[in-house]
């Protein structure tokens, strides 16, 4: 791990960026993605774990609920891969919990790394307020919306209306943010998922699938990305 770096300002001081484009939280002591490629984890795990896009088929309107905005590499890869695979009339609604939320320009640079994203990365980047905080709220292309709720994720997840079909659950390593993976927020989110909705997670932490257990879900263990040996999926 690259400990010397570029510090940036997100809102709390805490973003430095490592090996040229690579953000780091020094709050939490850990990387925003996989160093080998982000862009592909998420595709393994999060739209993997969750079925998708498969699912996506058989849907006129999805909703995807995400623990960890971060650089917004997930959504855009979602964006992505939506685009790709919709029906017409169809609608796909992203909503994400975000403590310290980026500023535009530290997006734009994180995001850079991938042009398989340029397009989804750009209307991004052009869509983001200055200064974001409460709720972000962005139509996008007609298809796809946006909401990025600013705050801590057990006070935004709890005022969250039922009905979501799917689950990316990427917050900082459990070992280091400990909150978000905490039994009261997975029975929160468990009883906002519609029923045969499913999540999925690069952590596989013991008490992160006993928690998500105990709430209820049917957790399922599968192969990590890039040789990482576990991640966690399952179903409501």
């Amino acid at each position: 791990m690259a400990m010397s770096g570029e510090i940036s300002g997100n809102s709390d001081g805490s973003l430095e960026w490592h090996e040229g484009d690579m953000p780091y939280s020094t709050q939490f002591g850990d990387h925003f993605y996989c160093r080998s490629d982000g862009r592909l984890e998420c595709g393994h795990v999060f739209l993997a774990g969750n079925g998708l896009p498969e699912r996506w088929l058989a849907a006129a309107d999805f909703r995807i609920g995400e623990l960890g905005f971060g650089t917004g590499l997930n959504f855009c890869e979602t964006w992505r891969q939506w685009k790709l695979h919709r029906g017409t009339g169809t609608t796909l609604h992203f909503t994400s919990l975000e403590l310290y939320p980026m500023q535009a320009g530290e997006i734009d640079r994180a995001l850079s790394h991938w042009p398989e994203i340029d397009a989804e990365r750009q209307a991004l980047v052009g869509n983001w307020p200055e200064k974001p905080e409460g709720r972000v709220d962005l139509d996008l292309d007609g298809q796809m919306r946006l909401t990025v709720v600013i705050g801590p994720a057990s006070k935004g997840v709890r005022a969250m209306q039922a009905g979501f079909d799917a689950w990316f659950l990427d917050g900082f390593a459990p070992s280091r943010n400990p909150d978000m993976w905490s039994p009261e927020l997975m029975q929160a989110i468990y009883e906002r998922t519609l029923p045969g909705g499913s999540f999925a997670t690069y952590a596989a932490a013991g008490f992160v699938r006993r928690n998500l257990q105990a709430a209820g879900f049917a957790v399922e263990r599968r192969p990590g990305f890039a040789g990482k040996r576990e991640m966690l999926c399952g179903r409501k």
